[in-house]
C-alpha cells in the first residue's frame, strides 16, 4: 500500500493538501495527523480514499514516539510526506510566554525533523517530502522573531536533506508562501489589524499553494515561492543586508 503522510491536516493549508492528495492516482492511503481528533475523524469519514486519522500533539515527545512505534509495526510504503504542522505568534519576545516559544520551536522544527528522520526509513525512489516554511524564512522580522527563526531552519534543513537524498532519488521541497486566509492568522494574533504589514500584503490561495507544491515536489524542485511579489521579496533578501530589509518588512 502506497501511503501519504500529512501533518497539520485539520485546517487551512493542511486541508487543501488533503483534498489534493485524494486525487493522486498512485496513493492508496492517507495518514492524517493533528491534535483535533474530531476534525480528523470527520475528514477520514468524508474522504474518497481510505484515510487513517492519527490524533497526536507533535510538540509532545511522547506522541512522536507513538508515531515511531506505528511505523515500526506497520512498515508502510511512504510515497509522500508533508510536514505542514506549525504555528506562529505575533509578539515581542519579552511579551510572549516562554512556554509558547518553546512549543513553537518543538513543533515547527523538532517535529518536522523527527518526522523526516522517521519516515525516510520507509521511503524509496521517486517519493518526496514537502516541508512548509514561509516567506518569513527569507529575512528576520521583529515581533515574529521565534517564528521567523524556525522557518529559516525549515528552509535550510530542507535544502540540506534534498542534497543528501539525491543518491536515493528522493526529493525534498521547501514551500515558502506568503499569508493565506487560514486559522493561522487568528492563532498568531495577526487578525484584527494588529499588523499593518499583513494588511498590505497580497494573499496566497491555499488551494493553489497545495496543488502546485505537490506538482513541483514531484518534478524535483527545491523551493516553491507562490506569487511574483514574494519571489521578488525572496530575491531582495538575497542581495540586500537583512538589517535594511527588516526596516520595511517589520510586522
Amino acid at each position: 500500500m502506497k501511503i501519504a503522510v500529512l501533518t497539520g491536516a485539520s485546517s487551512g493549508l493542511g486541508r487543501e493538501f488533503f483534498k489534493n492528495l485524494q486525487n493522486i492516482e498512485d496513493i492508496d492511503q492517507i495518514w492524517i495527523i493533528a491534535r483535533r481528533a474530531n476534525r480528523l475523524e470527520q475528514m477520514a469519514a468524508d474522504a474518497k480514499i481510505f484515510t487513517r486519522a492519527i490524533p497526536l500533539d507533535l510538540a509532545d515527545r511522547g506522541c512522536l514516539e507513538q508515531f515511531s512505534d506505528v511505523l515500526k509495526q506497520e512498515r508502510p510504503d511512504i510515497r509522500i510526506l508533508i510536514n505542514n504542522a506549525g504555528f506562529g505568534k505575533l509578539e515581542y519576545i519579552y511579551d510572549l510566554d516562554y512556554a509558547q516559544q518553546i512549543d513553537m520551536i518543538s513543533l515547527n522544527n523538532g517535529a518536522l525533523t523527527a518526522l523526516c528522520a522517521m519516515c525516510l526509513e520507509y521511503m524509496h525512489e521517486h517519493s518526496f517530502i514537502i516541508n512548509v516554511a514561509s516567506i518569513a524564512a527569507f529575512a528576520p522580522n521583529s515581533r515574529m522573531s521565534v517564528y521567523c527563526s524556525t522557518k529559516a531552519y525549515v528552509l535550510s534543513f530542507t535544502k540540506c536533506i534534498r542534497q543528501e537524498l539525491k543518491p536515493r532519488k528522493i526529493n525534498a521541497l521547501a514551500v515558502c508562501p506568503g499569508p493565506m486566509a487560514t486559522e493561522f492568522l487568528d492563532v498568531a494574533g495577526i487578525s484584527g489589524g494588529r499588523s499593518k504589514t499583513f494588511e498590505r500584503l497580497p494573499y496566497c490561495d491555499a488551494s493553489l499553494v497545495a496543488k502546485k507544491s505537490l506538482e513541483y515536489a514531484k518534478k524535483g524542485r527545491a523551493v516553491y515561492t507562490p506569487r511574483l511579489f514574494f519571489k521578488f521579496y525572496r530575491l531582495l533578501c538575497r542581495i540586500l543586508p537583512h538589517g535594511f530589509v527588516m526596516k520595511f518588512s517589520k510586522t
